[in-house]
């Protein structure tokens, strides 16, 4: 509950002379807003090693390591698939997420607007007329009125401008927002275009497979024929063939999976998209250079967009502290009045008048002062929201960073295990077909290759869609200064 507590005087000078002590004594208890911690990041990466992986371009000595680093912003195009570009540039523009974040967008810039009109005068005008018929006789009479009037709450606690402050800041966490979700859509567009090539690669391997088991199959029949097989041969290999085929329909609807998930990405219908690339022979390993741990704070805008909402926070803080003390408002009108319409603007008619209050809470139960309470629980939140925001950036940037060179170490084995997975498997072929050995032999080379293929094409998928999280980890090429282009400063 609010009462006034002061009149002021009419006299201009005593109404002067009030207002100057009254505004001396605010200024004396404005409330600054405090500054947004921020987060020790460590000065390097915990893995060094992982800076001279073919996946990730060596870093050089530790001065050139330190050096701020510049990604592409367009990194897709490093995979070398002019298909790629084309629709992450469509994604980017028909996504339903992001279309989604620009209407945030528009709604923050709406509530940013609202908050900065206090800080300005408002005016109101009122205007009416009332005819008099007299009933009883005589001559009727007009009367009209117009009326001007002007309210301004002057901000000495500094609540309007921190509640400006706070409409700005949750505006910039908002255009941070729109460009996180722009970056995750990007990364998931690439992510499952890779996919879908990579299912089209394991499934030309699988028929790949399925054309060995036919080929062994017409060479045991032809010798099942001639003697030399047994009935239990054939059955195996009979058996061998059809696992081969089985693998094919399950591959078939990954793929198709794969497309609808990409097509949704898009903003497309997934009856009315394909994908044309048919693997991933064409597709490039990029080169990265990760940079240093400190300038993931600027480079990810999932990070300014957590303080962006710290700085909103702390601002509100101001408000809700400000709400605790009394509230000036200068009030003044003018206008006339008048008995006959055409007289309204003489003179003799015209009205005016100024005014001052002082508002101050005197009992709410405790209202201000919870909300004051949870202004401040809500920035303590923030701050850890914003510590664990650059703590999982760092995490997932060291875990890039180990699964490439991981997973690059077993690309490198898993091909010498294909390699020889084939020359034995083609060796023991030729060797059944003279006599030399026994099918289980035959069947045991062929399911090994089959595996160690399949097995392959899976770290192959994997190594680039660690790629593509690394990318995604150092903020995709964003830089703070691409919002001011875009946006200007809000």
């Amino acid at each position: 509950m609010k009462s006034v507590l002061y009149a002021f005087p009419s006299k201009p000078k005593v109404l002067a002379a009030t207002l100057t002590l009254v505004l001396a004594g605010c200024a004396i208890t404005q409330i600054p807003l405090e500054p947004v911690q921020k987060v020790e990041v460590p000065s390097q990466w915990s893995d060094p090693s992982a800076l001279s992986t073919p996946g990730v371009a060596q870093a050089g000595a530790p001065a050139d390591s330190s050096k701020p680093v510049v990604l592409d912003v367009d990194w897709w195009r490093q995979f070398g698939s002019a298909e790629l570009s084309a629709l992450v540039t469509e994604g980017q523009q028909n996504n339903l997420e992001i279309a989604a974040a620009v209407s945030r967008v528009h709604q923050a810039e709406a509530n940013a607007r609202i908050a900065g009109a206090p800080l300005l005068p408002d005016a109101d005008i009122a205007s009416s007329a009332y005819r008099t018929l007299p009933l009883g006789g005589g001559a009727a009479t007009t009367t009209a009125s117009g009326l001007l009037e002007v309210n301004y709450e002057i901000d000495f606690w500094g609540k309007n401008k921190a509640g400006l402050m706070a409409a700005e800041a949750s505006l910039r966490a908002n255009l941070y927002d729109r460009e996180t979700v722009a970056l995750t859509v990007t990364s998931g567009i690439v992510s499952t275009f890779l996919q879908v090539l990579s299912l089209r690669d394991r499934l030309e391997i699988a028929q790949q497979n399925v054309g060995n088991a036919q080929r062994v199959l017409k060479l045991v029949e032809a010798q099942s024929r001639a003697g030399a097989a047994s009935p239990l041969d054939l059955a195996r290999q009979r058996s061998a063939l059809a696992g081969q085929q089985a693998a094919l329909p399950d591959l078939m609807q990954q793929e198709r999976d794969a497309q609808t998930a990409l097509a949704i990405l898009l903003g497309r219908p997934p009856q009315t998209f394909t994908v044309s690339e048919k693997g991933l022979a064409a597709i490039r390993m990029p080169q990265i250079t990760p940079g240093m741990p400190s300038e993931l704070l600027t480079r990810r805008p999932d990070i300014r967009r957590a303080e962006a909402r710290l700085v909103a926070a702390n601002a509100n803080v101001a408000v809700a502290r400000a709400a605790l003390f009394p509230s000036i408002r200068l009030t003044g009108s003018t206008g006339a009045q008048s008995s006959a319409l055409l007289s309204l603007f003489d003179g003799p008619n015209l009205l005016a008048n100024l005014g001052a209050s002082l508002t101050a809470p005197i009992f709410d139960s405790g209202r201000l002062n919870s909300r004051r309470d949870l202004a401040i629980a809500q920035k303590q939140e923030l701050v850890q929201v914003y510590r664990s925001a650059v703590i999982g950036a760092l995490s997932e940037v060291e875990k890039s960073l180990g699964a490439i060179r991981s997973l690059e170490e077993r690309y490198r084995l898993k091909s010498q295990e294909v390699d020889q997975a084939r020359f034995a498997f083609e060796l023991s072929e030729i060797r059944y077909r003279v006599g030399a050995e026994d099918l289980m032999t035959v069947l045991d080379t062929q399911r090994s290759l089959s595996d160690a293929q399949n097995q392959l094409g899976q770290i192959k998928l994997l190594r680039l869609q660690a790629t593509v999280s690394l990318y995604k980890a150092l903020g995709g090429g964003w830089k703070d200064d691409m919002l001011e282009m875009r946006y200007g400063n809000p």
